[in-house]
């Protein structure tokens, strides 16, 4: 199913959370409110200038602050002459429950830093960022036996699962990455996690997992230049395999999330070509949140390795080798979104791809469980099955009528959700109706033999023509079947 995007309201200020590359600065990049504030010899502001604000502090203030030599000896620190400086970014990250948790990851763009991962070598590990917050919210928080993070970065995904999985294993083509990870759940009190180096699922092997999240190195580029971000593979090969191998890695009921980027080829469909990657047997939802064309896109990510502040000749290459391999491969613009799986075994399975550029309210980890529930829940059931069940609005819907002033009927209604993906969909006086008659103590053809009697209509006719549109308002989290 193709579904596409109906915005009756402005973006607002789009926060697309899409697969963007981590930004770890303070927003207006100023180093000095918090350097006044950590003037004191006391241990946090030691810690604060010594690690958030990547100063150096004086030798008997981190003795005071740390156990010294283990870290000097573990290489977290080093000392120059009377003070000393962190080789590591250990930051503060509070956990969805209000958990003090802490991420480690290479220096990279410190607090008033400038921008980019430029000069840290290709196996740079950044910290927590737009794109992996934005997976950490989206992906379902069910209780679990075994979880896998593939391309853990600094730990942030096994962290999250840590806490409700049993079996966490998580894996990284860069071994430095699995240092960081091992570090991170250990300040973080979280149990330690079953750590593989290797590509994609290579590292795994035959064995499956109840939840599998990645935010893998997306970035559609020609070569591999950082481990972060180059998946080495031509065009969007990478994430299409990642999806593609997924289903046999998953158990039954299981769930895949990714995030992805795609490419927009001359013509084909973007839809088609996603759907072609869903492995068989597993439903999936595929949301794309932003597109960019071939020169936003490689500007994006010439910045984010530091290369326009280089040598123009340089930039200027890349930047042409870059067009080079699109044009090569008749791509003319890039989709940033998420993917979800699900291994339902199912004989017909739900494909849904949409575009939602619109603002959203994270977490969605329960929106995202709630559409595979309405999928089966539609799977199962025909049109006559449907109007025999009795429905309740969800939560947080609000009903908007738009007309000119004083007019005595409006133009038209919207249904608005406030929660979740926050859609809209304009109704017609039966879909307005219907959805405010539905409070589960009537079945749906009940309450349309009412609006027809209401409204002088055949009722045969009317049950005949509103099924579609009920399916559609149960597909998008408008309405759900009545608690039994």
């Amino acid at each position: 199913m193709k579904r596409s995007s109906w915005p009756p309201s402005p973006p607002m200020g789009c926060s697309t959370c899409s697969a963007r590359p981590p930004t770890r600065r303070s927003p207006r990049s100023e180093t000095v409110p918090a350097l006044r504030a950590t003037r004191g010899e006391g241990v946090l502001e030691t810690l604060v200038r010594l690690f958030l604000l990547q100063r150096a502090v004086p030798l008997e203030g981190a003795r005071k602050a740390l156990p010294l030599e283990e870290c000097l000896t573990d290489g977290w620190v080093k000392q120059d002459g009377d003070e000393v400086r962190a080789t590591v970014d250990v930051r503060p990250y509070g956990g969805p429950e209000g958990q003090d948790w802490f991420i480690v990851s290479d220096l990279g763009c410190a607090v008033g830093g400038a921008g980019g991962a430029g000069g840290q070598g290709e196996g740079v590990v950044l910290g927590v960022g737009g794109a992996s917050t934005t997976l950490a919210g989206i992906t379902i928080r069910t209780p679990v036996g075994s979880a896998l993070d593939l391309g853990t970065g600094s730990g942030i995904q096994a962290l999250h699962a840590a806490q409700h999985a049993t079996r966490v294993t998580a894996t990284d083509l860069n071994p430095r990455a699995l240092h960081f990870t091992r570090l991170t759940l250990a300040l973080s009190g979280a149990r330690e996690a079953d750590l593989r180096e290797g590509s994609l699922f290579e590292p795994v092997g035959s064995d499956t997992y109840d939840l599998i999240v990645s935010n893998p190195p997306f970035v559609i580029s020609p070569g591999a230049r950082l481990t972060y971000r180059d998946g080495g593979m031509g065009g969007d090969d990478l994430c299409r395999s990642l999806v593609q191998q997924a289903g046999d890695r998953l158990n039954d009921g299981g769930h895949a999330q990714f995030l992805a980027n795609w490419q927009h080829v001359e013509g084909e469909d973007w839809q088609d070509r996603l759907r072609s990657w869903v492995p068989p047997g597993c439903d999936a939802w595929i949301v794309q949140r932003e597109v960019q064309d071939v020169t936003q896109y490689v500007e994006l990510w010439l910045r984010d390795s530091g290369d326009h502040s280089t040598d123009p000749d340089r930039y200027a290459a890349r930047y042409d080798a870059w067009l080079d391999e699109f044009e090569a491969r008749r791509t003319k613009s890039v989709g940033f979104g998420w993917i979800t799986l699900r291994k339902s075994g199912a004989e017909r399975p739900s494909i849904v791809t949409e575009e939602w550029p619109h603002p959203v309210e994270q977490p969605l980890g329960d929106t995202v469980r709630a559409h595979f529930a309405r999928q089966d829940y539609l799977r199962e059931r025909d049109d006559a099955a449907l109007l025999a069940d009795h429905f309740v609005l969800t939560e947080e819907i609000m009903q908007e009528q738009v007309g000119m002033p004083g007019a005595e009927d409006p133009e038209h209604v919207v249904l608005r959700q406030n929660r979740g993906m926050r859609r809209a969909t304009k109704v017609d006086t039966v879909g307005a109706g219907f959805a405010g008659a539905c409070d589960g103590s009537l079945s749906a053809g009940q309450i349309l033999d009412a609006i027809a009697q209401l409204l002088g209509e055949d009722p045969v006719l009317l049950r005949d023509r509103t099924p579609q549109a009920l399916r559609l308002l149960i597909e998008e989290g408008f309405l759900e079947p009545a608690p039994r």
